[in-house]
């Protein structure tokens, strides 16, 4: 059995190799120069990783410490830009009130206050030993 993808969905993945992964690294960079122009939240979060982020390297806590603390930072981008992409696509499937739409929307903002609650007490916790 082919591991391609059916159809023309084969045609339409482009480049392999190396060059494929550079097509990665410029629709990601895209992505984020997207995200940073277009979502005041991902700003937002972006600015406190930038305040956060230095700090937990200058705090006085284990090494294992300070990347739970960094990899809670980076947790709220990541699911923000995950919500961005969820909200974007509803906006363009529909601009008309569907109660799925509210619902995805909702579930999205949820996660991203979930990982923004997770920071202070991870902080906590490392902090308290």
């Amino acid at each position: 059995m082919s591991s391609e993808p059916p159809g023309d969905a084969f045609k339409l993945k482009g480049k392999t190799g190396l060059a494929r992964v550079m097509n990665a690294f410029g629709y990601s960079c895209a992505g984020l120069r997207a995200a940073w122009r277009d979502e005041a939240a991902f700003r937002q979060e972006a600015l406190l990783a930038a305040l956060l982020i230095p700090l937990a390297f200058l705090m006085p806590v284990s090494g294992i410490g300070k990347a739970l603390m960094i990899a809670s930072v980076l947790l709220v981008l990541i699911v923000e830009l995950l919500n961005s992409a969820v909200e974007a696509l509803a906006d363009r499937v529909s601009s008309e009130r569907h109660d799925l739409i509210k619902k995805a929307k909702d579930i999205g903002s949820a996660a991203v206050f979930v990982a923004l609650v997770n920071v202070p007490v991870v902080w906590l916790l490392v902090w308290l030993g």
